[in-house]
């Protein structure tokens, strides 16, 4: 259960260039989240599918081999670190569910190592380059909130920070965060003509989620350039904290590694509430017709 007595929370976004050996990538991301803990995070969370190359750029069988179990020796890895830094730690895995059925799931680890839970990803895409129907089952556990030691976390992953639906569903449970382990980036041949709208809408949506839920949200991205037989993606970093009126408070550089150390005041949350009462002045009886179309 969150600390009661404390009014702020510590995030900790860890920015990665993940590599093809995913030893190598535990090891990378494990000494980002102690510089994070050292740098006073409280609450760290890693990006999307961090334990290697984002596979899903081609339809390949070979990579289900990528998969693990949940729990697992890679969570216990993760459980024994959140220990002993004393911090909660968000991680994302390729979750084997069972023969030829994987998840994209976050884990999210408590203080003291323990294991909360998991959330498999809820919104599956299957665009160019992003073929993840191909590797992934839709999420089956719903929406969820994690009551950990520093605050109350909704985890959400990706392609899910597009969808109001979601951010709203997992703010009504409590949650004081918003996290968003990603992968995204520009296809290059596109990202004259198109990036820098990609990219604003990106952050705009989440922006816009906390704005409506007058929660924070951290988008927590991968960065570099990753090749693939049909062109390769470049992703474009830029991790970013937002208040709950969707003030910007830090964001990452497009093209580095980087540990973004971000202060969260839970009375901003208040703050921003009652002022703005969406919570309040919503119309339920109205909206029963969203579950039809």
């Amino acid at each position: 259960m969150a600390d009661s007595m404390a009014t702020t929370f510590v995030l900790g976004l860890v920015q990665m260039r993940p590599g093809p050996e995913p030893a190598q990538n535990m090891e990378r991301a494990l000494r980002h989240v102690r510089d994070a803990a050292r740098r006073g995070a409280q609450l760290v969370c890693l990006p999307e599918l961090y334990l290697s190359p984002y596979f899903c750029q081609t339809h390949d069988s070979k990579c289900f081999d990528l998969a693990e179990p949940i729990p697992g020796p890679r969570t216990e890895q993760l459980s024994a670190a959140a220990k002993e830094l004393g911090i909660v730690l968000v991680a994302s895995l390729f979750e084997r569910k069972m023969p030829g059925v994987c998840h994209n799931t976050a884990v999210v680890f408590d203080a003291d190592g323990s294991m909360k839970g998991i959330y498999r990803k809820m919104h599956i895409p299957h665009d160019p380059l992003y073929f993840e129907k191909y590797y992934f089952r839709p999420g089956d556990l719903g929406f969820k909130v994690f009551d950990t030691h520093f605050g109350k976390v909704g985890t959400l992953v990706c392609w899910d920070q597009w969808f109001p639906e979601g951010a709203r569903l997992t703010a009504l449970q409590g949650a004081d965060v918003l996290v968003y382990p990603t992968a995204i980036g520009w296809h290059p041949r596109e990202k004259a003509e198109y990036g820098k709208a990609q990219h604003d809408a990106w952050e705009t949506i989440q922006r816009a989620h906390a704005i409506a839920n007058g929660v924070y949200v951290a988008a927590v991205n991968r960065v570099g350039f990753e090749p693939s037989p049909e062109g390769g993606l470049e992703f474009w970093g830029s991790s970013f904290v937002c208040d709950p009126f969707g003030m910007l408070l830090k964001r990452a550089s497009q093209t580095e590694e980087e540990v973004l150390i971000v202060p969260c005041d839970r009375e901003r949350i208040e703050d921003v509430r009652r002022n703005w009462p969406f919570f309040r002045d919503r119309r339920t009886d109205a909206y029963r017709d969203l579950a039809d179309h």
